[in-house]
Formats: C-alpha cells, structure tokens, sequence
C-alpha cells in the first residue's frame, strides 16, 4: 500500500523509518510546510514528495499518518476524511476540547476510519495487563498506579503552548487506565508544584502532579507524573486487585535505584526516551493501522476514545487551579 506523512519533524520522520520498514508499505509519500524537511526524508526513506497536503492526497495514497503540529490536526483529519482516505494523527485531536468535539462530529456516521495515536496500546506489557483484568485472574480490582517520569522537562516554547501537564503528559496515563481497565472516570482530584524549571511555572503549569481519579465501579487509580526524573523515562502501571496484583514495567531497564542490602534489580541501562521505551509500540501501532487501511481492523483508538482521555485531563486540569474534585460531567461539552 501507498502510506502519506504530512509533517516530517521529529515523530514523523520517526514515523517514516518505522513505515519504510513494514511489509505491507510499499510506498511513501512525504509533504511538510518546511520544504528542505520533506525532501531530506524523502531522500532517506526513497518517498516522494509532494508540495501540500492537497497534492498528497491526490497522489493516490491509501492511508495518510499526519504528525504536524497540533493545530494543523483538525483540518487535516477532516481532509483526509472528505477525501475518503483513512487517517492516523498523532494525539491530540485538536488544541483544545470544543475543536476535538467538533472533529468528532464532523466524523460520526462516517466509513471512513480515524486512529488517534495512543501507542501505550500496543505495548506488550500493557497489552497482558489488559488481558489479565479482562479474564478476571486479579479479582475484583481496588486500587490501579499509573505513572509516567520525563527525565527532563520540554523546550520552553514547547511548554508555553503544550496545553499543561496533564493535557500533554498525564493524558496517556488517562487513556492507558480506560483502556486496561474497561471503565470510565467520574471523579478526579489533583495536585500539582513546581520544583525546578522556570519557564513551566511561567506558563502557569506544574512540573510535578498527583491526581486521584475515581472510576465508575469504585476502583481508585493514583497518577503520578514530573518533568524531573533524574534517573530517566518512567513509565509504569499497578494494578490491584482482591486475587491478584500485577504490574506493567517492571523490568530491568526500569529507571530506579534499589537501596536493598543485595539487590541487584534493575540490572539493565535505564529507558532515557519515549521512543527508546516505546520502539516496539510505535511500529505496533502502525502495522494495525496498516490493517485499518486495508479494512481488515477497525479503528484500535478512536476520536472518541482519544476525547475521553481529554476530558479527564479537562478536570484534572481545573482541579489543579481550583484546590478541589472535580467530576468528569463539569467539563464534558455535548
């Protein structure tokens, strides 16, 4: 099949190494506002290049992987939808929740499928820890940890315009927890400070953040996140249940120092990047979209799933400025 990548910076050149390497990708096609971006790829991976997103999508691609920048997401999606060709965009769908909803009105009732990148999904690990909750083996759940560690913040600029922490960050935490778990949030309580670099204090977020959220069937999960992790990337999950308790990264590139007389675990070189811990779940999460453009899989993450995680992010967010719970119903939009 003939795959489109409309923005070639970091994620999607990244993308394009991953996509020049599935056998199902015969062919690519690049196209980038930054001209000298798309012809260097293009020159890497053998692609073609076209001039706009217009132009891509009339150079008979079967698929469209669009990872520009967050504003450009709305009408891109919406492009490649009125164009018939199935879509891949990296999270967010838009800047902010109303475009989202508008996006997932705009694309309701409609044959063509939309994969929102949320590639915690196709990680092994969290894969076997949906597993293990759906067959029942942990019980009855009570209590879920999800956590995620940068191991130094953004760029400044990056930061000013990010949203805040738990729109950027926290919010693959969100989607994870629906997604392992089966169920949906209702309550949430946050808690954030700034330790470290200026520039997020400035732009009025926290580097550092706890939130409570409550489930539907009672099951509290606790998300940790920072911007400051000495130690490296971290990314884990817990979970709880009356059976059986289990957790996902735990291993021995994990990102902590163990202070136990003798012991010798983690014995691997700490994960230091998303794309180092996640280097199998991104081509994961590609090759099923390769199966959605040959209608052989329907969407794996949807605009609506991709929505949900948001607006957990919504009320953790004005949790944070307001010193108080917030339910998921005061900040959905119909």
């Amino acid at each position: 099949m003939r795959i489109g990548i409309l923005g070639l910076g970091r994620i999607g050149a990244f993308h394009a190494e991953t996509l020049s390497g599935l056998g199902a990708v015969e062919s690519l096609v690049f196209s980038d506002p930054f001209a000298d971006a798309a012809k260097a790829a293009a020159e890497r991976f053998g692609a073609e290049v076209a001039d706009s997103p217009e132009a891509l999508l009339a150079a008979g691609v079967d698929g469209v992987v669009v990872a520009a920048a967050t504003d450009a997401h709305p009408a891109l999606i919406l492009a490649c939808v009125e164009a018939g060709v199935p879509v891949f965009c990296e999270k967010p769908v838009a800047r902010t929740m109303a475009e989202g909803v508008a996006v997932l009105k705009a694309v309701e009732g409609r044959d063509v499928p939309v994969q929102i990148g949320f590639n915690r999904r196709f990680d092994a690990g969290f894969a076997a820890a949906r597993a293990a909750v759906r067959s029942g083996e942990l019980g009855t759940l009570h209590t879920v940890r999800s956590t995620t560690l940068d191991p130094a913040p953004p760029p400044a600029a990056y930061v000013a315009a990010s949203g805040g922490i738990f729109r950027d960050c926290s919010v693959h935490d969100f989607d994870i927890i629906r997604w392992v778990t089966g169920r949906e949030v209702t309550e949430v309580y946050a808690a954030g400070g700034n330790r470290g670099a200026d520039c997020i204090r400035e732009a009025g977020d926290a580097d550092t953040t706890g939130a409570v959220l409550t489930l539907d069937d009672g099951t509290l999960a606790v998300v940790s996140n920072s911007r400051h992790n000495g130690r490296g990337y971290d990314v884990r999950m817990e979970i709880h249940g009356f059976a059986d308790s289990i957790a996902v990264g735990l291993e021995d590139k994990l990102p902590l120092r163990s202070v136990e007389p003798g012991a010798t675990f983690p014995a691997g070189t700490p994960h230091d990047f998303f794309m180092d811990r996640f280097t199998a779940a991104y081509r994961a999460e590609l090759a099923a979209f390769t199966e959605v453009v040959a209608g052989s899989l329907p969407s794996p993450c949807t605009v609506f799933d991709a929505l949900e995680a948001g607006w957990v992010a919504e009320a953790c967010t004005l949790s944070l400025h307001e010193h108080r719970p917030v339910t998921i119903g005061e900040v959905r939009q119909a």
